[in-house]
């Protein structure tokens, strides 16, 4: 049948063509729509799963503080001055963990309780020294100065070094290394 002709013919063979030919379900247009059903699922499956291992890192807890041995507490019964330690800590940044060591120095605060200063300058980040001669820290960098208590001296840092967390669990000195903000007058905290 052709619907060559006039308008209204044209109109009514097609309304008599779908009359007579209903949409049918083949088994292989059935098989086709299950196919098309199972892929665009898989294909949502594997789409949210890429999207939430892409923005892990954006979403996830950082590693929880963790406590560093340094030593036993008699080893540090008769201290003359600061006795310089290194820590080894771990970081989960991202997908991996990274194994970090950095220097800290051990000493008895005015009140005769061990105290454990960061090593790191406050003004620019750098490795400060302990100068036995001088009685005093030394930064190699900018000069700074700092008491053995970490209190600043001299110098363009803008304070004192910082003094990080400890406890004693038995018998043993341990510390929880944090980074700090460089060149503020306040001790912040880095994540």
């Amino acid at each position: 049948m052709t619907h060559a002709g006039e308008t209204s013919k044209r109109v009514e063979s097609c309304a008599q063509c779908a009359a007579r030919n209903p949409t049918e379900v083949t088994r292989r247009s059935f098989l086709g729509t299950l196919l098309g059903i199972c892929s665009s699922s898989l294909g949502a499956v594997m789409g949210v799963s890429m999207f939430r291992y892409i923005l892990y890192p954006v979403y996830a807890k950082g590693s929880d503080k963790q406590w560093s041995h340094i030593g036993d507490v008699s080893e540090f019964a008769g201290n003359k001055g600061p006795v310089s330690k290194t820590v080894t800590f771990s970081v989960l940044d991202g997908w991996r963990e990274v194994v970090s060591t950095q220097s800290v120095y051990v000493n008895r605060a005015a009140d005769g309780q061990l105290q454990v200063l960061s090593a790191i300058c406050p003004h620019m980040g750098c490795s400060v020294g302990w100068q036995a001669g001088q009685g005093r820290f030394v930064c190699p960098c900018h000069g700074g100065q700092f008491a053995p208590d970490g209190r600043h001296i001299s110098g363009p840092p803008p304070r004192g070094l910082d003094i990080l967390p400890t406890q004693v669990k038995d018998g043993k000195l341990q510390v929880q290394f944090e980074y700090f903000r460089s060149n503020v007058p306040k001790q912040e905290t880095l994540s």
